[in-house]
């Protein structure tokens, strides 16, 4: 049985009366529609998935003290990269082939919800293949959507390929404000008609084409969300005060091997000249530099000798010249980072936009510096809600003071084993580096959010030496 909503242009053109002051006279206009062809088996099929990702929320990771870590950790292709590439799959209707897809909630959450809308998935070793040829709605408003704010980036594609889309509002950490108005300004600024609903955005345009936008701040989602609307516009679309962070320059590069023509790459001001069609690509996404940042801090906070590897050196270079700055010892070769033993010392930080110190490694760092000589300083810039996992670390013993925007931590200080929550994604890293450190075992609650964004961490950790182990 096949469950169908449709939305003709006229109808939906009838339901955005502001949209008729942009026009010069009051006849339909052949814009794109909503639509929805799924059936009854595949609603069911989401709804199924939405409840599998929901138990693992019982979950909890049991933490010893580590006296030392040792040997080679491989990290894994990076969240922040894969996601807008898997959303990009919905501008293609040829194959798409990813190699190595990292195993984690998000991912499972984004591919979901791509199935619901009618991409087929299929997998063979560590390539899997997405086919869009014939997708059957352009409406993502499962509850799978409102799990992860990367959902927003299927806004982007769906405008770009078909003209309209509409999706739940989006969820993820909560870590404070990350308002879309900047994608939003941006699709307006193509051509889209955008318009709000208590729980979702939509917009529908007659085709979208090419223009001058200028972002007010350089949103990495919203460089993301506008370059893959702009990909098979109509003309040339520019996009000034871009993010420089890696992972926009790795989807500007999967794209262009899909045939977008993209210039500009790794600068601040991306071109778009707009393809009619995409064709079959197989790629896999750069490193996680934010893993693997979380591994040399591992290293560090126990004294150990650990090597890092499938990463890119400098796509962490600010964290790696904070740490050096903090008397780290860091050999870098291509494709790897080398940390050894290390007496470390207090450092001030400022998270800030790329090339500037991560707002990704803040927690991780503030772990570290609870065991570094002296008096500390991060200053959050990018997020106002993002010291939450403070409590959970002076739970443990850390001697940490909140002033505004600035935390003050003085070390090096004991930790002992607590009960902590893990209050976001990188904040669950910042629980299992402490529990390294800290004298008993530590049992770390809400690991879902870890599970988010760490490939396997409790295993890749054991092979260092670690004793960690999870539980129900």
């Amino acid at each position: 049985m096949k469950s169908t909503i449709n939305f003709p242009a006229y109808a939906m053109l009838m339901d955005m009366p502001h949209f008729w002051s942009k026009t010069k006279k009051r006849s339909p206009i052949m814009a794109a529609a909503l639509f929805d062809n799924r059936t009854s088996d595949s609603i069911k099929n989401s709804e199924k998935e939405y409840r599998r990702l929901q138990k693992g929320k019982s979950e909890r990771i049991l933490v010893k003290n580590a006296k030392k870590l040792h040997g080679m950790v491989s990290v894994s292709p990076a969240k922040n990269a894969m996601l807008p590439i898997l959303a990009a799959v919905i501008l293609s209707k040829k194959p798409v082939h990813l190699i190595n897809i990292p195993d984690l909630r998000d991912m499972h959450a984004l591919i979901s919800i791509l199935e619901d809308m009618g991409v087929k998935v299929s997998k063979k070793g560590r390539t899997t293949t997405f086919d869009a040829s014939n997708l059957k709605t352009n409406i993502a408003n499962s509850d799978l959507v409102s799990s992860m704010r990367a959902s927003n980036l299927i806004l982007g594609p769906l405008l770009g390929r078909l003209g309209a889309g509409r999706v739940a509002l989006p969820g993820g950490c909560p870590i404070g404000g990350r308002p879309m108005d900047i994608h939003l300004k941006g699709f307006e600024q193509l051509g889209a008609t955008i318009t709000h609903g208590c729980d979702f955005i939509q917009g529908i345009s007659t085709g979208l084409s090419g223009a001058d936008i200028k972002l007010s701040f350089p949103s990495v989602g919203a460089t993301e969300n506008i370059m893959m609307a702009a990909v098979l516009a109509k003309g040339k679309t520019t996009i000034s005060n871009a993010a420089l962070e890696p992972e926009i320059d790795d989807l500007a590069n999967f794209l262009n091997k899909m045939g977008a023509k993209i210039s500009g790459v790794g600068t601040t001001c991306l071109t778009i000249q707009g393809v009619s069609e995409l064709h079959e690509v197989t790629y896999q996404a750069i490193g996680d530099r934010i893993e693997a940042a979380t591994y040399i801090i591992a290293a560090l906070m126990t004294n150990s000798k650990v090597r890092v590897e499938n990463i890119n050196p400098q796509h962490i270079q600010p964290v790696i010249k904070i740490l050096k700055d903090m008397n780290a010892s860091i050999r870098v070769e291509k494709n790897m980072v080398e940390v050894r033993k290390s007496k470390l010392k207090a450092a001030k930080v400022v998270t800030l936009p790329h090339p500037g110190f991560p707002t990704d490694v803040q927690a991780q760092l503030m772990a570290l510096m609870t065991q570094a000589e002296g008096k500390s300083e991060i200053t959050e810039t990018i997020f106002e809600n993002r010291f939450m996992h403070v409590e959970h670390l002076k739970r443990m013993g850390a001697n940490i003071n909140i002033n505004g925007k600035t935390a003050t931590i003085v070390g090096p200080t004991p930790l002992e084993g607590r009960p902590v929550t893990c209050t976001d994604l990188r904040a669950s890293a910042a629980m299992v580096l402490s529990a390294l450190v800290a004298k008993g075992v530590t049992e770390i609650r809400d690991v879902f959010h870890m599970d988010r964004g760490y490939d396997h961490l409790e295993r890749k950790m054991g092979l260092l030496g670690a004793s960690i182990s999870r539980i129900s």
